[in-house]
């Protein structure tokens, strides 16, 4: 067996036409955390050629919604949302220089689509793993939208952050049952 490749975050586009689906990856640096709520105002800005409270040039947005951290800790359970659920807005946010993104489950055509487009990637962590994904977050604060309340965009700061490539950039997918897109 292989061991995890170890990735600095964020990345350059070269680092993401480097990338295999199906490859296990430990990421290490910042990444940011975005929901549905937080992923429609980002969008808005942009449609209205406004300028992001956060820059997502080359960055990694991780789908979560953490609960509060319990004391000495960073955060608090960290587990995935499903992916799909930010799909209307992930083509918008990787044409604007987002990287990457972190999720459980599928995506759409059209973010498959855009991934390569982009030259962008998509990992999946896996649910059911929020405390073990607490325990890879060093630090943790919000940058964005914290009326959010659990949906603000934070910044994380982790370290061997357990993922597997889930769609490169070059069209092919972990998913048995998807075809590449060409």
């Amino acid at each position: 067996m292989t061991a995890p490749l170890r990735i600095s975050i964020p990345f350059d586009i070269e680092t993401a036409k480097s990338l295999s689906a199906g490859q296990e990856v430990l990421l290490t640096g910042r990444m940011l955390t975005a929901r549905d709520a937080a992923h429609k105002r980002l969008c808005e800005l942009i449609r209205d050629g406004k300028t992001l409270p956060v820059d997502i040039n080359g960055a990694i947005i991780y789908f979560v919604g953490p609960s509060p951290a319990r004391e000495g800790r960073a955060i608090g359970a960290a587990g995935p949302t499903t992916s799909s659920r930010m799909d209307s807005y992930s083509p918008l946010l990787l044409h604007a220089g987002l990287r990457g993104m972190i999720g459980k489950g599928y995506r759409s055509e059209e973010v498959r689509r855009e991934l390569i487009a982009s030259s962008a990637v998509h990992f999946t962590a896996f649910g059911g793993t929020a405390a073990l994904f607490a325990e890879k977050i060093k630090s943790a604060k919000i940058l964005a939208y914290g009326d959010l309340g659990t949906e603000a965009i934070r910044e994380l700061i982790v370290e061997d952050f357990p993922v597997i490539l889930a769609y490169d950039c070059h069209g092919n997918s972990v998913y048995p049952n998807e075809n590449k897109i060409e």
